[in-house]
């Protein structure tokens, strides 16, 4: 198996990313930049420390299983994926172009992706389906999956986290990527998902609250979840939506609208200024 990166390494992994999620999107002149960026810190402890996974082995049982349930933070998934070697960091720049394999949304014609996500809503379901049977299989791997904290509002959601805690599904990890904002405004105008730790907690789960920013958070995290037998666990990531972009952080309207050449240059700026 590929070796785990110290977190200095993956504080400079998540950066590098950052950067290759705002070249992408720029190109592409469509995607959603605001999410993939508060997600990245994230998913680069998963993949590059945490995560028995490879380019080899992704989809076989006995190794950790992935779903980024929030679909539409995919740019940042791609990077984390290119950058792992599922395939050239060359083609993110083709990112929603006719014909491409890495669509606006997860599709498995992309390398590294198992199951198509975007309709948001399901992503536990699939997480826990990927978690029984590994349980079943007494293979010791993990299911992961990331849902993004507007996706709560999703009935379904809070199906799979009953049938998760009522099979004790303790080989399940979910991280909510808590950045507070959602397409249409502030999750509290919304439909308040509030109080949050209490609901998870109400349904069964094990629930760890971080900073989804602090690398070393999000390892501890899991590792505390994995001493945890007989339940579930969730990790609420407190994030920033735009994480790392001046004009971006706390901002909804970079939800779903992509950064200009000149908005890139300034973006660029922060990323290295802030390393």
């Amino acid at each position: 198996m590929r070796e785990k990166l110290g977190v200095d390494e993956l504080k400079q992994m998540a950066q590098r990313v950052r950067l290759d999620v705002l070249s992408m999107l720029t190109k592409a002149g469509s995607g959603h930049p605001g999410g993939s960026l508060s997600v990245t810190d994230i998913l680069v402890a998963l993949f590059f420390n945490i995560m028995n996974i490879d380019t080899d082995s992704f989809k076989k049982s006995g190794t950790d299983r992935f779903h980024l349930s929030k679909g539409h933070a995919c740019p940042a998934l791609y990077a984390v994926l290119a950058r792992l070697g599922f395939f050239p960091v060359e083609e993110l720049e083709t990112i929603r172009q006719f014909g491409t394999r890495l669509q606006g949304h997860p599709h498995p014609k992309a390398p590294g992706i198992e199951v198509a996500s975007g309709s948001l809503g399901q992503g536990l379901s699939v997480a826990c389906g990927k978690a029984i049977v590994e349980k079943m299989n007494n293979s010791g791997a993990y299911s992961y999956v990331v849902l993004g904290d507007g996706e709560l509002q999703e009935g379904q959601i809070w199906e799979a986290a009953m049938f998760a805690s009522h099979h004790k599904l303790d080989n399940l990890i979910v991280f909510v990527d808590n950045n507070g904002l959602q397409i249409d405004g502030k999750n509290d105008e919304v439909i308040s998902i509030k109080p949050l730790a209490d609901k998870w907690v109400s349904f069964g789960f094990n629930t760890i609250e971080i900073n989804g920013h602090d690398i070393a958070s999000i390892i501890k995290a899991v590792d505390e979840a994995k001493q945890v037998k007989g339940k579930p666990s969730v990790i609420i990531a407190k994030t920033v939506k735009g994480k790392g972009v001046s004009f971006m952080e706390h901002n909804v309207d970079f939800h779903g609208k992509t950064p200009t050449e000149a908005e890139l240059t300034q973006a660029i700026e922060d990323l290295k200024g802030a390393e």
